[in-house]
């Protein structure tokens, strides 16, 4: 694969990225890139490492080797000071959202903005409203986690992650434990993100339809071997990989793909 500073258009760029807890490997040598303005989907079976990946690009872990890039410099290896710069144009939602649950939807949002920015409280204030309309909370500011569904904590999970216009949005499992109608939501609001703000957004799941609904790129990562067996557009993947491990992972309850065909 071409390296990081010959495609200025790699959004970010993964080379040789080994992950590890001690003595024990977890993916090995994964390499890839994620376009500008693509929906990139982390997938693959329980276990096999997807939000220990997400981590990584974030810089919540630190890779036993290999590097990440972002727009070609090197985040790995970046000094405290270069890292922040590129943290601070991250948006993170975590799983389940993880919200405050002694602060209202306003408060969780407004946090970032009030720690990063200096700006009045007025305007916070504007902006907090202006992020959860975005995603359907027109009116729900001063309720608390505990008072909505989880379909909505997700979607203020998501508000919080745009707090600060970030340029990548990195989502984790945003769509489990949700009804099939609210999932479908949550893509859909996913969908209006991307075109609304032009953001690149990373996205850990291994929910089929959001899969197929909202991915244009994606890497499978493969528990049998460790490392990553198929990257790019799951739609194309589902019935073209040449790993049957993707193929059986993508066509799962399609009973047409039950038995994929001989190599």
């Amino acid at each position: 694969m071409a390296d990081p500073q010959e495609n200025p258009k790699a959004k970010i760029a993964v080379r040789g990225l080994t992950m590890a807890y001690g003595s024990f490997v977890v993916m090995r040598d994964l390499s890839f890139e994620i376009m500008d303005r693509d929906i990139f989907v982390i997938m693959g079976g329980s276990g096999c490492g997807k939000s220990t990946l997400l981590r990584h690009l974030i810089g919540l872990a630190e890779p036993a080797s290999g590097e990440v890039f972002y727009e070609g410099q090197s985040f790995t290896a970046a000094d405290a000071e270069t890292r922040l710069r590129f943290i601070r144009r991250f948006g993170v939602m975590y799983q389940s959202g993880a919200l405050w649950s002694s602060l209202t939807l306003a408060e969780n949002v407004a946090l970032p903005i009030e720690e990063f920015t200096d700006l009045s409280a007025r305007t916070v204030s504007d902006l907090v409203a202006y992020k959860l309309s975005l995603v359907g909370l027109a009116g729900y500011e001063d309720f608390y986690p505990s008072e909505v569904s989880g379909g909505m904590n997700k979607r203020a999970g998501i508000a919080r992650a745009m707090a600060l216009d970030p340029d990548i949005l990195f989502l984790d499992e945003p769509g489990a434990g949700l009804d099939p109608l609210s999932s479908r939501r949550l893509d859909d609001l996913i969908l209006n993100l991307r075109d609304s703000l032009g953001s690149t957004v990373v996205i850990v799941t291994h929910e089929l339809a959001s899969i197929f609904a909202i991915a244009n790129n994606s890497i499978f990562l493969d528990t049998e071997t460790r490392t990553m067996g198929a990257v790019g557009n799951p739609s194309f993947l589902k019935d073209h990989s040449e790993n049957p491990s993707v193929r059986r992972f993508l066509n799962r309850g399609d009973d047409s793909h039950a038995t994929p065909a001989a190599e």
